[in-house]
């Protein structure tokens, strides 16, 4: 037999254990398990691997890979958009990595206690910030949570139109309309191109009683605080429609909570609460609602809470089991969630607990005056616009360059030079707004960060 080498960094590599785990699931070749995999988009050719190499020669190779990636302890960010970068306290990495949390896989009702309570405090908090009744087990990101709510919504009204606002995230839309394909239309809601806002007059004009739910975002995508929360949702219940709000968790240390103002559902992205970007991730997304019968048993993933037991004065905890949800038909599901997200839900659960309360407000003041000094540092800049919208923002905002004759991709790569990441190019998600960038400022901005920002685009664009 032709000899068939060993290679030492993949694993299941010698010839004797690849053909018997072949005979034990019953295929006679590998190829026999991309059957599915149409053949147009199959490779032709053998991949060109390394031949075995000493360890550290590896190392050092993939180390002068890696070098080339910045992180943002290395430059300065502003670059936001739906992941942000925020301090994150010592606390957070410590209990994230403790072994029975990080290596922890979903355990049965008896044997996961420990876990449980973690998740427990987790949907406890956030059921606090926002002001509902009921949280989920968390999901994968803020685009998937905000899919579940308009399926929510369309499942319990038995209607099929879903409004959204027209300045709402591209990842929340799309997700959105996956989620609802066959099930409902997604319709989107012009905005005041003076200040940003929610335009009532077209939510009036489009709201029917076809209507399942109103959607929007609180602070936008674009960062202005939405400040019609309530008037939309007196429109929308008046039509037999939903509110569905969707947050940004620090905020609510200075907004109103959407369950005072109307929300019925409220969904989220928790990236801001003790969680590193770690290259575009990790993302938590939450998802909450009031505590109706018809909404609760509408949510598609698992529910953890506690309840008196026989005996007097104690408690133990109820788990809705998987087989009532999403999490049972994960091969069929749109919705994702898993052990990550678990994992980062406890984390946000530690840095809530540390802010507590009067924390998180100190922390949402000091976002916000750092975003809207930055504002105006910048508005001094001679062709650039900032904001577009004249509306109050919470750490983001868009700059506009018409005024410059440059582009957004030729302004961030000049940046670059100087150590500095420019905000997120929206031209092609809203062409209306010209060439326009998404910035964001927060906590772990300061004033001489602001201050080097400014001078670097003067330099740059003129």
């Amino acid at each position: 037999m032709r000899y068939m080498p060993v290679h030492q960094y993949i694993p299941n590599s010698v010839p004797q254990i690849k053909r018997q785990m072949l005979k034990d699931i019953g295929v006679k070749d590998a190829e026999e398990l991309f059957v599915d995999v149409p053949e147009k988009i199959r490779l032709k050719k053998k991949l060109k691997l390394p031949q075995p190499t000493p360890e550290c020669v590896v190392r050092r190779h993939i180390e002068s890979i890696l070098s080339k990636n910045k992180t943002c302890s290395e430059m300065l960010s502003f670059l936001g958009g739906g992941c942000w970068p925020h301090y994150v306290p010592a606390l957070c990495d410590e209990i994230n990595s403790r072994s029975e949390f990080l290596t922890a896989y979903t355990g049965d009702v008896y044997s996961d206690l420990g876990r449980y309570q973690a998740l427990f405090e987790f949907q406890s908090m956030i059921g606090d910030l926002v002001a509902m009744d009921v949280v989920s087990f968390p999901t994968y990101d803020w685009a998937t949570a905000s899919g579940d709510a308009v399926r929510m919504a369309a499942l319990v009204t038995g209607r099929h139109e879903i409004l959204i606002p027209k300045t709402i995230s591209p990842d929340c839309s799309s997700t959105m309309r996956l989620f609802c394909e066959s099930l409902a239309d997604i319709k989107p809601i012009q905005y005041n191109p003076e200040n940003g806002q929610l335009d009532i007059r077209d939510l009036k004009r489009k709201i029917s009683s076809k209507t399942a739910a109103v959607y929007i975002e609180n602070p936008t995508y674009l960062g202005l605080i939405e400040a019609e929360g309530e008037e939309i949702g007196e429109i929308a219940h008046n039509h037999g429609a939903l509110l569905i709000a969707g947050v940004e968790p620090l905020s609510l240390g200075l907004l109103r909570p959407p369950g005072d103002y109307g929300a019925d559902i409220v969904c989220g992205e928790g990236q801001p609460l003790g969680i590193h970007m770690h290259f575009g991730g990790a993302l938590l997304g939450f998802l909450a609602c009031r505590d109706d019968e018809r909404l609760v048993s509408a949510i598609p993933h698992r529910l953890i809470t506690i309840t008196p037991t026989e005996r007097k004065g104690e408690w133990g905890f109820a788990y809705v089991l998987p087989q009532r949800t999403s999490y049972s038909a994960r091969e069929r599901a749109l919705s994702f969630t898993g052990t990550s997200t678990a994992l980062w839900a406890i984390t946000a659960a530690v840095y809530l607990s540390l802010l507590g309360p009067h924390g998180i407000r100190e922390l949402a003041e000091a976002i916000m005056t750092n975003a809207h000094y930055a504002m105006k540092r910048i508005s001094e800049i001679g062709g650039i616009k900032v904001p577009v919208f004249k509306s109050p923002h919470f750490k983001e905002f868009t700059l506009n360059f018409d005024g410059t004759g440059k582009t957004v991709r030729e302004i961030n790569k000049a940046l670059l030079k100087h150590k500095i990441e420019g905000g997120k190019d929206i031209t092609k998600e809203f062409p209306e707004l010209g060439k326009t960038a998404l910035c964001c400022v927060t906590d772990v901005h300061t004033r001489e960060d602001v201050g080097k920002f400014a001078l670097a685009l003067e330099e740059v664009v003129k």
